[in-house]
């Protein structure tokens, strides 16, 4: 029997150090009889020779386009953009399933090059849940540059770019230390608290010194009754982690920031959940994804003529990357790699494992859709 190749590609976004697959994982693929190609990658936080040490292949960077076609390959963010047709099966990140900004062009390259998507985000066990995720770190990494931003908002400054640190520890001290210390005397709304992404803001927030009491712990109990929610406005930073799934009343609008005027207290608004060009996003008061390099964008509210020019209330920052684990690339990987590990051991049997049969069959329907909307 042939052995399954797998074929790990770099990636393309600026600031992405994070992997599919770690040395680790690769390690058990191969012992498993897997054959991994891994393109090098000086981004990548693990080194080329970690994966050459246990028994991959190296090759070129970016090189997957020339990859034989029956090589399925791995990688975690969306590639950039294209008309290229892409005639491989392609494992990743794709972000293109719930009518995201230009969904059907990403689809459309599938369906001109014949190749096959498996999006990670919608790789589910029996009960439906993700089995890889990266939703713990995402939180943890953005209540923690939720802080830094608060921090910087209260020195009259925008944050500056953030870069990714070695550890946990690290990033707890390093927060810390920017809050003068510690975080107690901060009151802090964690919304889809429940969750992985949930627990983990919570937890950094724990870390860094922040009162239990003062962290509020929202899930859908607490949002049932729709929003907006006068409760964002009376703590300083706001974290939201849920899974967008159908339309929902806005969490926060423009309108009830400016009704607030200097009655409120928010200074940050943390968007973990990045729904950003999703047509019910429940935070419309921003539209843009932010960066590592640009980390925030302010909240730009119409006060009217309720105050003069240097006598508005407080700004508010938004931050919205959408890859905020790699703020912790090494953990974030090695427990996401860990985690897909049992379904990537399915691969070879991908034509009648349930986890990969679903997968597919779910980007056939959503290629059906693209196709339609395309016209093609």
């Amino acid at each position: 029997m042939a052995k399954q190749q797998l074929w790990l590609r770099c990636e393309k976004k600026q600031f992405e150090r994070r992997t599919a697959i770690t040395p680790t994982t690769a390690k058990k693929l191969i012992d498993a009889g897997f054959d991994i190609f891994v393109e090098r990658d000086s981004q990548r936080i693990f080194k080329d020779e970690e994966y050459e040490a246990i028994g991959c292949k190296l090759v070129e960077h970016n090189s997957w386009p020339n990859a034989p076609r029956d090589i399925p390959i791995i990688g975690l963010k969306e590639l950039p953009e294209s008309d290229e047709p892409l005639p491989h099966t392609h494992i990743q990140f794709a972000h293109c399933y719930k009518k995201q900004a230009g969904w059907s062009k990403v689809l459309s390259r599938f369906h001109r090059g014949g190749g096959t998507l498996y999006d990670l985000e919608f790789l589910t066990d029996e009960q439906g849940r993700r089995v890889a995720a990266f939703g713990y770190h995402a939180g943890f990494a953005g209540a923690a540059a939720g802080a830094l931003a608060l921090a910087s908002e209260r020195r009259g400054e925008r944050l500056g770019q953030l870069e990714p640190y070695e550890n946990e520890t690290a990033m707890v001290e390093s927060v810390k230390k920017e809050l003068g210390g510690s975080g107690k005397g901060l009151k802090v709304l964690v919304i889809g608290a429940l969750g992985r992404c949930g627990s983990g803001a919570v937890d950094l927030f724990r870390k860094i010194g922040v009162e239990e009491d003062d962290i509020l712990k929202w899930d859908m109990a607490e949002t049932a009754k729709g929003g907006p929610f006068q409760e964002i406005l009376d703590v300083d930073i706001f974290v939201n982690c849920i899974y967008l799934s159908s339309q929902i009343p806005p969490f926060l609008t423009k309108e009830q920031i400016a009704a607030a005027g200097k009655n409120r207290r928010l200074r940050v608004v943390v968007d973990v959940s990045c729904d950003t060009t999703n047509p019910y996003n429940p935070l419309p008061v921003y539209n843009i994804n932010t960066t590592f390099s640009e980390p925030t964008v302010p909240v730009d509210v119409d006060y009217g003529t309720s105050f003069a020019p240097g006598d508005k209330p407080p700004s508010i920052s938004v931050v919205s990357i959408d890859h905020l684990p790699t703020l912790l690339p090494r953990e974030a990987s090695e427990q996401f790699s860990a985690a897909l590990l049992p379904s990537l051991l399915e691969l070879p049997n991908r034509k009648t494992a349930r986890v990969w049969v679903e997968a597919e069959n779910l980007f056939r329907q959503k290629l059906a859709e693209a196709v339609k909307e395309e016209g093609l």
